[in-house]
């Protein structure tokens, strides 16, 4: 690849995964950045407050880099659905998702530390989850234990199975990392995509 090097600023392994599908040659760099909320923020600009901190954070020191940070917020009628981290808390995500809609903000900030220009996009997905019975609830934590992924489920697995419909602009975004939009500022960036 000619051109600027490529740095996820990230350290997941969903969204490495993802950039994998536009990308051969990328580095990563953990951003470390603090994902507290503010209070009143509205999720979709706490998604991309983020996104934009996460790619200055590891964009940091770099001066030939396109750097990209992501952040994904869901919401369930308002309130945040933040990562579960436990079985117990996962099941009442899911549980209280039950024949509703969840809304996801994905956002995506790319850093050129070239000149200093980013640019930006939040994608917004819409869940909507049939209704799902306890014993379904704790048969799919149990086997796909979620407890990283606000939600709590994976799209790009058997998490699918709970839903009635998606409603998205791009599918890659509800798993994190919107790969159409991110392909067209790489675009207008210099990189030749494919």
């Amino acid at each position: 690849m000619s051109g600027p090097r490529v740095i996820l600023g990230s350290t997941s392994y969903y969204r490495a995964e993802l950039l994998r599908r536009l990308l051969d040659d990328f580095g990563q760099r953990a951003p470390g950045t603090d994902e507290a909320a503010i209070a009143g923020e509205a999720p979709a600009d706490r998604a991309l407050r983020l996104a934009i901190a996460k790619a200055e954070a590891a964009g940091d020191g770099l001066d030939d880099a396109l750097v990209i940070g992501s952040d994904q917020v869901a919401e369930l009628d308002g309130r945040l659905l933040d990562k579960p981290g436990s079985s117990e808390r996962a099941c009442a995500q899911l549980a209280a998702s039950s024949a509703r809609e969840v809304r996801f903000h994905t956002a995506l900030c790319l850093l050129d530390t070239r000149n200093g220009h980013r640019t930006t996009h939040v994608d917004l997905t819409r869940v909507r989850f049939r209704p799902l019975r306890h014993d379904e609830i704790a048969r799919y934590v149990a086997r796909e234990r979620p407890l990283d992924c606000a939600g709590s489920f994976k799209c790009e697995g058997l998490g699918i199975s709970l839903f009635e419909r998606i409603d998205t602009d791009d599918p890659s975004a509800l798993i994190g990392l919107p790969l159409i939009a991110l392909a067209r500022l790489l675009r207008e960036a210099g990189l030749e995509l494919p």
